[in-house]
């Protein structure tokens, strides 16, 4: 199946990063956390990618077109401007679709303009800026039983987010007993890996985000929740980026690709 990528976001929380590039620019290990993402569907069989540009969209082409030039040897020859590679270090086994969609367009009409160059019935779509081990194939065989059961349109991956703060267990006499530095919190949220049926994109009106869409199809009842109690994790903040990075240097839990 093919995916969209909502990357025209300017990522205002992360002014300190995203001054000079786009949020899914943004990097985890010394690479755009957009990669690490492409790399997750790709796992999984899906490498036809629509990149939704908008905010310094320019940065995410440029990266990917000198992406070999900046990975592995090459010689150039100066008297003609021929390149030929000597290695490719990088392969990744991506088909991409750069599409710009206006810097300051609502998510639904991004997704409605990415829409006019696929003609199938169902896609994938996530945004550019979290991680997770989700199985998506899984979350895919599960919309279908949904679909036909229900009717549903749309299967959003429902996630359960950590807390920011810990928690503390105590006795009656107020001794702590237990200290929970991050608990996963009990309510799900959207994780933003959905599964999407093309008649999704006639509920977009001008003006949508991809909440406003989600909340017509709920009242509708056509909106499905996979529940993933997996690993998953955004990145809005500068502390969220910080995060990340450790945990790649440790377990990388998301880099499903790498174990």
């Amino acid at each position: 199946m093919k995916v969209i990528i909502v990357c025209g976001g300017k990522g205002t929380r992360l002014r300190e990063e995203t001054e000079f590039k786009p949020k899914p620019m943004v990097e985890i290990g010394g690479v755009p956390i957009l990669v690490h993402i492409m790399q997750h569907y790709s796992f999984y069989g899906h490498r036809e990618f629509f990149l939704c540009l908008g905010y310094k969209g320019h940065v995410i082409k440029e990266y990917f077109l000198n992406l070999s030039k900046y990975t592995s040897d090459f010689k150039i020859d100066l008297s003609t401007g021929d390149i030929q590679l000597l290695s490719n270090t990088e392969k990744y086994p991506f088909k991409i679709n750069f599409i710009e969609t206006g810097e300051d367009t609502p998510t639904g009409d991004r997704v409605k303009k990415a829409y006019r160059y696929i003609e199938d019935k169902e896609i994938l779509l996530t945004y550019g800026d979290g991680v997770s081990d989700i199985n998506i194939n899984k979350s895919i065989l599960f919309h279908h039983k949904q679909q036909a059961r229900f009717g549903s349109l749309v299967t959003i991956s429902g996630v359960r987010p950590s807390s920011k703060y810990g928690k503390i267990y105590s006795s009656k006499n107020n001794i702590i007993e237990k200290f929970d530095e991050k608990p996963k919190l009990n309510d799900y949220i959207n994780g933003g890996f959905m599964v999407i049926d093309r008649r999704f994109v006639r509920n977009i009106e001008e003006g949508d985000m991809i909440e406003d869409v989600l909340v017509k199809l709920t009242k509708k009842r056509l909106l499905s929740r996979y529940k993933h109690d997996g690993f998953w994790h955004s990145m809005d903040t500068i502390k969220d980026v910080i995060d990340l990075n450790k945990l790649w240097l440790s377990d990388r839990p998301w880099a499903i690709w790498d174990k």
